[in-house]
């Protein structure tokens, strides 16, 4: 396994990340015990970053995650959680006030059996975007709730998550230096989007760590396809299907291709992807150890074609 110091956190994270979405069941249904034996397989071999969230599953990732981490030794991984977006029985709610940040810290560490966190992410800035106060009131209120916590020990490092790139870099730019040390962004370094390249020169001038998620699109580059209620245009998953039925036509199966372009940048600290099976974990640990054939990665590309860089309005 690989491993890359994230921005000037001093944290060096493993070129795999374990994604715990999965966990909350947020793509389909799962075998939990199959699930935790998947978090184990991942620090078995190698990797020590986690991510997860309150958001998924409504606290149920988080829940089971913590069942795994109450057996594993703290110094083996490093653990990011998020504030800011939560929901329950189908409902999302947003609420990035001081007061509900800070108590959602503690509920998280209550959940995850641990007394400190690794990385505290803003979650999804996108939507208080659109909520009263907009981003500003991330700057303003939320951040310097998370940084107090850093202060106090309860955090080790501040971070945001996005799928809006742009809304990224503008909070770098309104905040202190060294407010935000790492941004989570997804579906922007795949087979089919490129678009974080454009922005990792921003993030390394301002020793920003950049930490990339879902290397399968949220589904779009997988054999099974994309849940139903993915939020892509509809062309463009007709070109990922297309996609899929080239790279099973020349026996290079989609998923090893989009693994492994997505864990081939060395701006990219590291590259988080899901799973609830301890199988699956493995065998994309070693799509990343095998080169990648970039001329099949240009052929898919030309496959995409005017949808490459199509994004859709995160949900």
């Amino acid at each position: 396994m690989k491993y890359t110091e994230l921005g000037a956190t001093g944290m060096k994270v493993s070129q795999i990340g374990f994604g715990a979405s999965s966990l909350g069941g947020v793509f389909h249904d799962f075998d939990e015990n199959r699930g935790i034996d998947a978090v184990f397989a991942a620090i078995d071999a190698g990797v020590n970053f986690i991510d997860v969230s309150p958001y998924y599953g409504y606290y149920k990732a988080e829940t089971v995650l913590g069942k795994a981490l109450k057996d594993i030794p703290r110094d083996k991984f490093h653990l990011s959680t998020k504030v800011g977006r939560y929901g329950e029985n189908g409902h999302n709610t947003w609420d990035y006030s001081k007061k509900c940040v800070t108590e959602s810290v503690y509920e998280s560490m209550e959940r995850l059996h641990v007394d400190y966190i690794d990385i505290i992410n803003v979650h999804d800035i996108e939507f208080q975007a659109a909520l009263p106060g907009g981003l500003q009131k991330v700057a303003d209120e939320t951040l310097p709730a998370l940084v107090d916590l850093k202060r106090k020990g309860v955090v080790k490092h501040v971070g945001c998550t996005d799928l809006q790139l742009e809304n990224l870099k503008w909070i770098v730019e309104h905040t202190p230096e060294g407010t935000v040390e790492s941004v989570l962004n997804f579906c922007h370094y795949c087979l089919n989007d490129d678009k974080l390249v454009d922005f990792l020169d921003f993030f390394e001038e301002h020793k920003v760590g950049v930490l990339n998620a879902s290397p399968f699109s949220m589904g779009l580059l997988t054999q099974r396809g994309a849940p139903a209620w993915h939020p892509a245009p509809e062309e463009l998953k007709q070109a990922s299907r297309e996609a899929v039925e080239y790279c099973d036509s020349i026996g290079y199966p989609i998923e090893k291709l989009a693994m492994q372009f997505s864990a081939s940048n060395d701006s990219i600290a590291s590259c988080i992807f899901s799973t609830t099976r301890p199988e699956n974990l493995l065998k994309n640990i070693e799509y990343v150890n095998e080169p990648i054939d970039w001329e099949v990665v240009k052929h898919v590309q030309g496959i995409f074609g005017d949808q490459l860089r199509v994004s859709w309005k995160n949900t």
